[in-house]
């Protein structure tokens, strides 16, 4: 309950925050929004990782991007004028997605690579940090600078700033984005306890628990989150925000695995998470053909 209310909030406060910095709603989904939604996600993971649930920790990340992804199908049904795919286009959606793929393809091959680890970390990583950092200067440069920009048409919906945002107070609005997020996180700490209980208590295997269970509980702020930005009217926060969100969880992975006390948590998980990783890339190899293709689908105006 928690986690949908303030989710709900959120959304309002980087669409204000993305108009007042000025750095764009795909950006501002992909930082603002997708870390401060993926905040139970990080609780989670890295509270079950530090317990030795490593299965857990990873299928709980790696799930959650699949689920997430699906989240967008269900915000393309409340958007009736066209696909969301296509009012949404933009560059720096497409470069969050590409740097999706790129990290949980760095991931796999950690994965199925030989078995090593400094100070029970490894060397992936830090990898998976430095570009997730590299990909995101990328991402702001294809925003303030891009080198080519989607066809416009009368469906499509750019990003363009609201007046009355931009002379908005800035810090009341890091402070009230802060304090949701710190509520998101303390739900999200709360749901680990439980999920470890009914791991322990109940025999029930890891991979559907933390890739099923609570992947669907701490992915709810996405969903809301997602849906409130299309009823704004803010097309590209809901897609960056689910793509953004998603590239972030790619980190959940990386943080699990400095929580994770046994060595690698890549060579602790099994077939299943090789199998979750090949999923999310396909659904999101999907979502960026869509968003080249930009089919409009005349049919939906009603």
């Amino acid at each position: 309950m928690v986690i949908g209310l303030v989710g709900w909030k959120l959304t309002q406060l980087v669409d204000r925050l993305a108009d007042r910095t000025g750095v764009g709603e795909a950006l501002a989904g992909a930082v603002f929004l997708g870390a401060s939604t993926s905040l139970p996600g990080i609780v989670t993971s890295v509270t079950t990782a530090w317990n030795g649930h490593a299965e857990f920790a990873v299928s709980h990340a790696l799930g959650g991007i699949a689920i997430q992804t699906a989240f967008l199908a269900i915000a393309d049904m409340t958007y009736r004028h066209a696909n969301l795919e296509h009012a949404a286009a933009s560059p720096a959606n497409l470069m969050n997605g590409v740097l999706l793929i790129s990290m949980l393809s760095l991931i796999l091959l950690a994965m199925v690579g030989p078995e090593f680890s400094m100070w029970n970390v490894h060397p992936v990583t830090p990898c998976v940090v430095a570009i997730y950092i590299f990909g995101l200067r990328l991402v702001h440069h294809s925003q303030v600078d891009p080198l080519w920009n989607p066809k416009l048409t009368s469906q499509t919906k750019p990003d363009v700033p609201e007046t009355a945002n931009r002379h908005e107070n800035l810090q009341k609005l890091w402070m009230a984005f802060s304090a949701s997020a710190m509520l998101i996180g303390t739900a999200g700490w709360v749901l680990a306890g439980s999920a470890v209980s009914l791991v322990t208590h109940t025999g029930l295997s890891e991979t559907l628990v933390g890739g099923v269970f609570t992947t669907m509980s701490t992915s709810l702020p996405e969903l809301v989150t997602s849906l409130a930005a299309v009823r704004r009217g803010a097309l590209t926060l809901a897609v960056g925000g689910i793509i953004g969100g998603n590239t972030f969880d790619t980190l959940l992975v990386a943080f699990s695995d400095l929580a994770y006390q046994e060595g690698s948590i890549y060579h602790a998980t099994t077939n299943q998470q090789v199998y979750l990783i090949a999923l999310t890339m396909l659904l999101n190899g999907i979502l960026l053909l869509g968003l080249l293709r930009r089919e409009e689908h005349w049919h939906r105006q009603y």
